[in-house]
């Protein structure tokens, strides 16, 4: 396909990743305005998440309940 479109592989491989990626700009907005709907939208009750995110995760995915 590279060589019928006069290009080099890696060149339509970023093309067909582009395509792929390509965000349809309806969807784009759509889920943009959801992110700045959740900001400030949840409180875990805990001050160090940004901190301990990884630790707070492993114990959820443990089982071991906490606030996450």
């Amino acid at each position: 396909m590279a060589r019928l479109r006069g290009s080099s592989i890696s060149a339509l491989i970023r093309a067909g990743i582009d395509r792929i990626l390509e965000p349809d700009a309806g969807d784009r907005a759509a889920a943009l305005e959801r992110a700045r709907r959740a900001i400030g939208a949840f409180d875990s009750g805990l001050s160090d998440v940004s901190e301990r995110h990884d630790v707070y995760l492993a114990e959820a995915f443990r089982g071991e309940g906490g606030a996450v």
